[in-house]
């Protein structure tokens, strides 16, 4: 069976699997099932979905929810997120809209809108 479109390929999964917890000798449960929840929280940030549409396979969408918010609140995705992007070889960035902010008058711009041509000398 093919890779599903926003699961992650072997390498992928080689690079984070060490950093979740549910390892065997953790404390606690082990996640035997981490690979598939992490794909399942990757299907549903990538698809722009809610979580009420999280296909069948990754199990149900409120415990997949309720364990991406728990690991949320301990800081894992954190710590992943600061292991990947340590990292100088990293071929992919992604940066998310929310951490872009911008006054709410700089929609406009001060003195209003103006057109100008690039290249058009302006009248400033």
């Amino acid at each position: 069976m093919g890779i599903k479109r926003y699961e992650l390929n072997e390498a992928q999964w080689e690079r984070i699997s060490a950093l979740l917890p549910g390892k065997p000798g953790d404390p606690g449960r082990t996640g035997s099932d981490n690979r598939l929840f992490v794909n399942g929280c990757l299907w549903v940030l990538r698809s722009g979905a809610h979580w009420r549409d999280l296909p069948e396979r990754y199990g149900k969408w409120k415990t997949v929810h309720r364990r991406f918010s728990r690991w949320c609140h301990a800081g894992v995705w954190e710590r992943v997120f600061d292991v990947l992007s340590a990292d100088r070889d990293n071929q992919h960035l992604m940066i998310d809209s929310t951490i872009i902010r911008a006054h709410q008058q700089a929609v406009s711009g001060k003195g209003g809108q103006r057109i100008r041509r690039w290249g058009v000398p302006g009248a400033d």
